[in-house]
């Protein structure tokens, strides 16, 4: 959520992020609506105080009325003041419906971008920063044929179980999917300072509207037919959502910051507006694992902290020796709470080209205020006043797709996938993935 100070101060401001971003002409007069709403709002409250300090005011001069014997004045007075009674009931529930659009509305929007995010529309209008190691320049077969001749994927007999966009894998293929998870848990927990993290698989509705998945993205979910416990619920689409909310509504002491954790979960997601899209294999899938990782910091330190957090995805890439590259993404293509966000596209040689693997978020105070996560700055013995803090989160990495970048990379002539050097502790030694005969 956009600082309120900000959209009552400089609503301009917010309208040129909007048209940055591309927004369609509705969501940017909501700003105007924004204002005006403040401005009834204002009045309002207003009409309420000056009408409770008249109710007061005559409900004295009731009292001095009766004792002088002066009965009719103050039934006059007192119906002064159930009229006032009524508007005052009359402006609060006004004003109640009035906080509930801006609520919505205020919802809706996206977060402000940061200076350096480029104009643009769409994927095509994203800056490359810089990129790593050598693509494969000869073409292989797609990362599912590799698979299905190794043995290591069943994508048909998948389809028995809940249809397009799930797959099955066996044998050496189940053990590089796990062996994945634990090098990048392991990296980021011994060598990078993250607290690893279990968290629930399904969430309530409020708080995938706390990371800026709801209202806007509802249809991208898969929403549980009945309430959990008393609220709407939700499979979440990463473990974004659980861990950044892990902290909301709370108080942090600003010794405690930053906090950096790491989380290993299934991700949910329905892929609504995408079909066609890599339908096959194990690229856009319903059901995909990923290892996430989050940040909480001092707004100031965001920066910083994005570039770090940035670079531990891209260690595991360079322990892996997958070619990758950084991309800023554009106006266009930014997600709806980021402030700033890097790409980071791995190179797959049956495309010939580079697929995305982590997007690396910094989302300045815009989560947190929506989380109402706050932390209290470190001073000099004085209490300090609660700032909002800033969130931070990347993939680190994204499994499915690493899983596919070895088996496209590392695919030999005789059809043998050579698994890198760095993740064969974590596959019992293994060292090539051979053709079943």
């Amino acid at each position: 959520m956009l600082d309120p100070r900000i959209l009552a101060d400089d609503p301009d401001l917010v309208k040129a992020h909007l048209m940055r971003r591309n927004a369609d002409d509705s969501l940017i007069s909501s700003v105007d609506r924004l204002v005006e709403l403040r401005d009834n709002r204002n009045a309002l409250i207003a009409e309420g105080d000056e009408l409770r300090a008249a109710r007061n005011t005559l409900s004295k001069q009731i009292g001095a009325l009766m004792r002088e014997g002066k009965r009719d004045e103050a039934e006059g007075i007192k119906a002064e003041v159930a009229a006032g009674k009524d508007r005052i009931a009359a402006i609060d529930e006004e004003l109640a419906q009035i906080e509930a659009e801006r609520h919505a509305l205020s919802m809706a929007l996206p977060n402000l971008l940061h200076d350096d995010v480029p104009p643009g529309n769409g994927d095509e209008d994203n800056l490359e920063v810089r990129r790593w190691g050598t693509p494969r320049e000869d073409a292989t077969e797609s990362h599912v044929e590799i698979a299905e001749k190794l043995g290591i994927l069943d994508v048909e007999r998948s389809t028995k179980l809940a249809g397009a966009r799930f797959a099955v894998l066996k044998g050496h293929g189940a053990r590089l999917e796990r062996a994945l998870i634990n090098f990048f848990l392991d990296v980021h927990t011994t060598e990078h300072g993250y607290e690893e993290l279990m968290v629930p698989y399904i969430a309530h509705r409020s708080i995938l509207e706390g990371t800026g998945q709801l209202p806007k993205f509802e249809a991208d979910l898969f929403k549980l037919q009945g309430e959990l416990n008393g609220q709407d619920a939700f499979l979440i689409p990463t473990a974004e959502v659980p861990v950044t909310n892990l902290h909301r509504e709370e108080i942090l002491a600003g010794e405690e910051l930053p906090k950096k954790y790491c989380a290993f979960t299934p991700c949910f997601r329905s892929e609504a507006g995408s079909a066609g899209k890599d339908v096959r294999g194990l690229i856009r899938q319903h059901q995909f694992h990923k290892v996430e990782l989050v940040w909480f910091v001092e707004p100031e330190k965001a920066e910083e902290a994005h570039e770090q957090l940035t670079g531990h995805a891209e260690t595991i890439l360079q322990r892996l020796g997958l070619p990758y590259r950084v991309m800023t993404l554009c106006g266009g293509d930014i997600s709806f709470s980021a402030h700033k966000c890097y790409d980071l596209e791995v190179w797959l040689p049956s495309q010939g080209a580079f697929r995305e693997i982590s997007s690396c978020s910094n989302f300045d105070t815009f989560q947190a205020r929506r989380m109402g996560l706050r932390y209290r700055p470190e001073t000099d013995g004085k209490k300090a006043k609660p700032r909002a803090a800033a969130t931070l989160n990347g993939s680190g990495l994204a499994v499915g797709r690493t899983l596919v970048a070895i088996l496209e990379n590392y695919v030999q002539d005789d059809g043998s996938v050579v698994i890198p050097e760095a993740l064969r502790p974590w596959m019992g030694g293994i060292e090539r993935i051979t053709p079943k005969a």
